[in-house]
């Protein structure tokens, strides 16, 4: 596997960025949420940062991956995956929400 500065992999220098990143994204979500109006967009809201807490988690253990199975880190793979997906249906259906909201519908 190719090195680059500090004698980094590739792996390790995206998993950082990500990690960098996620962290961002949860320190956004939990501040954003002073600004959310009450009532369903509210709850959606805490159903978002709980899933980006989720991620946060999970993307904690990549610097771990080398010392984990073949089985565990698939398994880790598939759930970021899944609630990945579970994640962008809420944030569609937030969205759509607020376009409705402010259509007046």
């Amino acid at each position: 596997m190719t090195t680059f500065a500090l004698g980094l992999d590739l792996f390790t220098i995206i998993s950082g960025l990500a990690i960098i990143t996620m962290f961002v994204a949860l320190w956004k979500a939990i501040d954003y949420r002073r600004s959310v109006p009450a009532g369903a967009v509210s709850r959606t809201w805490n159903v978002i940062t709980g899933l980006v807490v989720f991620f946060f988690l999970g993307y904690l253990t990549t610097p771990f991956f080398v010392l984990l199975t073949e089985e565990v880190k698939d398994l880790i793979v598939a759930f970021i995956f899944f609630f990945g997906a579970v994640y962008v249906l809420i944030s569609l259906r937030l969205v759509h929400r607020i376009i409705q909201a402010m259509k007046g519908e």
